[in-house]
């Protein structure tokens, strides 16, 4: 049996200017190439892109919440906690069709080790999804060639179920994605939905 990868994708307003099709270009990718990803959406950007949000849908991807506006999770009271999750999941719903219960990933990754904030994400429905391999493709200066380094090697050193963290916004991400997916394959990987992992 192959060695399954999730391949991760945040896809929220980035913090300064970035070019508008590499979202598109993600999806154009992963649809040549026949794979799955799982996308964990910001509520605010999927009611200022409609479109792209149910793009993502009707391709087939693994559909996650990821806040509503990206605030770090252990800044958040429970009851914030528990209203950028529900208000999140509406605007994801009412912009891509779809409800993204029950896999939630925290922005930066922050409140992921605090059992309250755990609690409250639990309370509302949802299951955190971390990730094993980042890239940190929102690095400044970060090629292709590092990105696709980087998660082979996390792929090796992981084996079955390693979940990578990408974005949906860097250059780098978009221009990498065909060559890590074939590379991935050929090292006997499957691309799986976080779902299929158990």
């Amino acid at each position: 049996m192959s060695a399954r990868i999730a391949l991760t994708i945040d896809t929220e307003h980035p913090d300064f200017p970035c070019t508008p099709s590499n979202l598109p270009a993600i999806l154009d990718a992963l649809g040549a190439a026949g794979a799955r990803a799982t996308f964990f959406i910001q509520g605010r950007w999927a009611s200022s892109n409609p479109a792209m949000a149910r793009k993502i849908a009707e391709d087939g991807h693994t559909i996650g919440n990821h806040s509503k506006s990206h605030a770090p999770m252990d800044m958040l009271t429970d009851a914030g906690i528990a209203a950028s999750l529900s208000e999140a999941e509406q605007m994801i719903e009412q912009a891509g069709g779809v409800n993204p219960r029950p896999w939630f990933r925290c922005p930066y990754g922050l409140g992921q080790d605090d059992p309250r904030v755990l609690a409250a994400i639990e309370r509302a429905g949802y299951r955190h999804v971390s990730w094993t391999i980042d890239p940190y493709d929102w690095e400044p200066g970060r090629t292709p060639a590092d990105l696709i380094e980087r998660v082979l090697d996390g792929h090796a050193r992981e084996g079955d179920g390693g979940i990578a963290l990408m974005h949906s916004w860097p250059d780098v991400t978009a221009a990498a994605l065909p060559e890590l997916i074939e590379r991935l394959r050929r090292a006997g990987a499957g691309l799986v939905g976080v779902e299929q992992l158990g």
